[in-house]
């Protein structure tokens, strides 16, 4: 009986320091899994920057997370070409899967500042050039998907003409009638029947085209 007051105690301090370990580990367990989680999960919502190129642009860009995909819709302005002409913004969208590179999961932030770097070294080729690749370089040997693309689809570019406005166009010169050799106007031939209504009213239907004839020459003016 004695015996049996001695053990008993023992054996529940036992018991109990097993479950305290259990639980204990669980807990830790439960903690690392969140934070892989929360890191997988908020690896795509926290990227996002800014960058300028040579012409001026003051673009941002931010990433969303569809799928096992990712989205970045990029957006370009230059206030300046709104009063001087010239291109005034700029809207596209990359996708890529980065998931399929490691670094992308394990340093997101390092991961999300080279894709920064590479939208600077883009310059003039942001939202137009389709073959140009927002590469990371933690991600060289991962598979092409990894990298951002251009979808050209959803490229536009706005641009604002500027400079003096164009001069109307001149109105046609008039067209100058045709005239004789003389310069006295426009050529006239309807006088020769003039005349010849004359040498029938004047001379009889025998001389009548000799009176014509007569006349004709004594008119300068006829054709």
């Amino acid at each position: 009986m004695l015996l049996l007051r001695t053990v008993a105690p023992c054996l529940l301090l036992s018991f109990l320091g097993q479950q305290v370990s259990l639980c204990s580990g669980a807990r830790s367990a439960d903690k690392q899994t969140g934070k892989a989680q929360r890191s997988d999960n908020n690896g795509a919502a926290s990227g996002r920057g800014k960058f300028s190129t040579r012409d001026k642009m003051q673009c941002t860009w931010s990433a969303t997370v569809v799928g096992d995909a990712v989205k970045l819709p990029v957006r370009c302005e230059n206030l300046e070409a709104r009063i001087k002409g010239g291109v005034t913004d700029l809207q596209c969208e990359y996708n890529a899967k980065p998931a399929t590179c490691p670094g992308y999961l394990s340093d997101p932030r390092g991961f999300w500042k080279q894709v920064a770097r590479a939208f600077k070294r883009l310059q003039s080729k942001v939202c137009r050039d389709e073959r140009a690749l927002v590469r990371a370089g933690m991600c060289k040997r991962a598979p092409k998907d990894a990298h951002f693309k251009l979808d050209i689809s959803t490229s536009v570019v706005a641009a604002q003409s500027g400079g003096p406005e164009p001069a109307p166009p001149r109105p046609p010169r008039p067209t100058l009638p045709t005239t004789t050799g003389n310069g006295t106007g426009p050529t006239s031939c309807t006088k020769r029947a003039d005349h010849h209504k004359t040498a029938v009213e004047y001379c009889s239907s025998s001389w009548a085209s000799v009176c014509s004839f007569f006349l004709s020459m004594l008119q300068s003016e006829d054709c």
